[in-house]
């Protein structure tokens, strides 16, 4: 079987917003392995557009997850639950806060923000603590570190893009020539862009991190917040 690479979208409301996501599904011959999985509560919608490619989330052999915001691991424990089988992988910085073994650095951030929020934000602000707080923690069965290779689709780098978050990771699809940025950058405009910077928690990272993936000129970039990024001249 030939191996394929597929990001599709994943939409959820909050505060009366939509927000669109792109995981990413990485397939061959012996493995089916989801990049990041979408929001609190997002199984099903997950589950309804994989149908769409004859995919059951019980096939799923392994999520990789970029970092530990709640839009990429939302619906992490979920998906576990469904099929106990799954190798959950991710940055060995990443894990304590995926497993809760340390409190999440975005929700520490949330509280202090909160304290500085001005009164029309606070209703806001405490909705979005409270929605952090209900993200179930899920066990890291594979600790990744830059430089890893996933056995799949015929050559999957680990690279470390740290600065939205410690720990944030990116995966290069070396044969396809394809990056999985996660929030390494996002796309506004079909232009590449911090993701989040007013949350991002090392901003020089952040940007050294996207300067160092776009100085890989790949073919193509599968940005999880915007879709697929090809450069001019690709």
């Amino acid at each position: 079987m030939e191996h394929r690479i597929l990001s599709f979208p994943i939409t959820a409301s909050f505060a009366n917003t939509e927000n669109t996501v792109y995981p990413t599904l990485l397939m061959d011959g012996h493995n089916i392995i989801l990049i990041d999985c979408g929001f609190i509560g997002s199984l099903p919608i997950l589950e309804k557009e994989l149908q769409q490619y004859g995919i059951s989330t019980k096939l799923i052999t392994g999520l990789v997850l970029t970092h530990h915001d709640h839009d990429h691991m939302g619906a992490a424990a979920a998906l576990k639950r469904l099929n106990p089988h799954i190798k959950i992988y991710a940055s060995a910085v990443e894990a304590p806060f995926i497993t809760a073994q340390e409190k999440p650095l975005r929700l520490c951030q949330a509280e202090e923000f909160q304290k500085i929020l001005p009164p029309q934000q606070q209703e806001f602000g405490k909705a979005f603590c409270d929605m952090l707080r209900r993200v179930e923690p899920v066990q890291v069965d594979v600790l990744l570190q830059d430089g890893d290779y996933l056995d799949c689709c015929e050559g999957c780098k680990v690279i470390a893009t740290p600065g939205h978050t410690p720990g944030h990771i990116s995966l290069f699809m070396e044969k396809d020539s394809i990056i999985i940025t996660g929030d390494a950058f996002a796309l506004e405009n079909h232009q590449p862009v911090i993701a989040n910077p007013q949350f991002t928690l090392d901003i020089v990272k952040a940007t050294a991190s996207m300067e160092k993936l776009l100085a890989m000129n790949v073919k193509s970039y599968y940005c999880y917040h915007g879709g697929h990024f090809t450069p001019q001249g690709k």
